[in-house]
């Protein structure tokens, strides 16, 4: 099979041998992929891995699946075969992938190394999206949408609209990340909003906002082209790198607030130690900071009395369950998000035999002109059925 594969630390490379999935258990279907997205989890993996993936030699402990692995778990394709107990689709069907693999799915592998485990407390109490063994499919449990198909179990698979390009629907999956640190948060409608960084994952977040009814969104980030795309979806814009000090950002972004006293909520999509303080100096009192960022394994600097003063909160937010997925797709059907401001993410569609040079490489050095770019592993170029939704009247 074709993919884009993860050998090793420091190996990333297209191949023509991967092995073929199989349907193994009763509950699984095939997925062809049309469109994978890259995630700054891959370019993590590429420059730094192995860190999801197990290393060289070793086996994932939810799986017991070795490298070589496809990688890739923003996915979208075409259900082109059943097991025997699936009730929920049928081929043909377009799907989107929740690409988790947890103590839940271990059923899935007769070689699982921690299948005779207890399911750790997370999962029997249903917040498996926190499970302590945690993976992703394209990312360490199993290959995933840089290749030509993909198995997974139906429960963790969502069904799109027909008319809803596939190109889109490899969207859904970032933009669940978002939508679930806006659920856990108990972001209230009218609420105001700070999104520090707009990469992919801040873009997504003012997309989830709206979806929640926020009209009041500020976005700080210093590259000029996703501040457009942040402008383009409707957010007023800063650039903290435009005034000298930390101190006067701050100053000028608290006073941009409604009431000039900071936000009701913040969301740092960046993850260091500027936007981790950035996040909490901009809040107003008794308001809450969400941590959406991946961040290294690096200590930083940390000040109690600065959420206490004001009894401010502090929390993160990780992955997304299958509620936020299928909030997402409802939103995207009740055009609560609109599906042409959620296509601006999408900066270039690579083949995935050109993936490392024409899309990590670009993603990981050339931030300037480049924000989503997806793989396609079957020669999938075209942009997908959009006029569907102008003959539907849905423009």
């Amino acid at each position: 099979m074709r993919a884009l594969a993860y050998f090793g630390q420091g190996d990333v490379h297209f191949t023509k041998d991967l092995k073929e999935p199989t349907i193994e258990a009763d509950d699984e279907l095939m997925i062809d992929i049309s469109w994978c997205g890259i995630c700054g989890t891959d370019l993590k993996e590429y420059t730094e891995g192995a860190i999801f993936f197990p290393n060289d030699g070793e086996c994932h402990q939810i799986s017991g699946e070795p490298l070589p692995q496809a990688m890739g778990h923003e996915m979208a394709g075409v259900v082109s075969r059943v097991g025997p107990g699936v009730k929920k689709f049928k081929v043909g069907d377009h799907v989107v992938v929740e690409p988790t693999g947890t103590c839940k799915d271990r059923y899935r592998w007769k070689n699982s190394p921690s299948k005779n485990d207890d399911m750790c407390n997370a999962c029997k109490k249903g917040y498996y999206n926190i499970c302590s063994k945690l993976g992703l499919c394209g990312a360490g449990v199993q290959s995933g949408g840089f290749a030509e198909r993909v198995v997974m179990n139906e429960s963790h698979c969502h069904k799109v609209p027909d008319d809803l390009p596939l190109d889109i629907a490899a969207l859904i999956q970032p933009i669940a990340v978002c939508w679930h640190a806006l659920r856990i948060c108990n972001f209230k409608k009218g609420s105001s909003a700070l999104v520090v960084g707009s990469g992919p994952i801040g873009l997504g977040i003012i997309l989830a906002l709206h979806g929640h009814g926020c009209t009041d969104i500020v976005v700080s980030e210093p590259a000029k082209i996703r501040r457009d795309f942040a402008k383009e979806l409707g957010a007023t814009v800063f650039d903290p790198s435009s005034l000298p000090t930390h101190e006067e950002s701050i100053k000028y972004l608290r006073s941009i607030a409604p009431g000039g006293d900071g936000f009701d909520y913040t969301f740092d999509c960046s993850g260091n130690q500027y936007t981790f303080n950035a996040s909490i100096e901009c809040l107003t009192f008794n308001g809450t900071a969400v941590n959406v960022a991946m961040w290294n394994h690096k200590p930083i600097q940390f000040f109690p009395m600065a959420i206490t003063s004001q009894e401010k909160r502090y929390m993160g937010s990780m992955c997304y369950t299958a509620e936020d997925f299928e909030a997402v797709i409802a939103a995207f059907e009740s055009r609560s998000i609109n599906w042409q401001l959620a296509e601006k993410l999408i900066t270039g569609k690579v083949p995935i035999e050109r993936g490392v040079d024409d899309a990590i490489l670009q993603l990981l050095h050339n931030k300037e002109h480049t924000v989503k770019i997806l793989l396609t592993p079957n020669n999938n170029n075209e942009l997908g059925n959009k006029k569907s939704f102008r003959q539907l009247g849905k423009l």
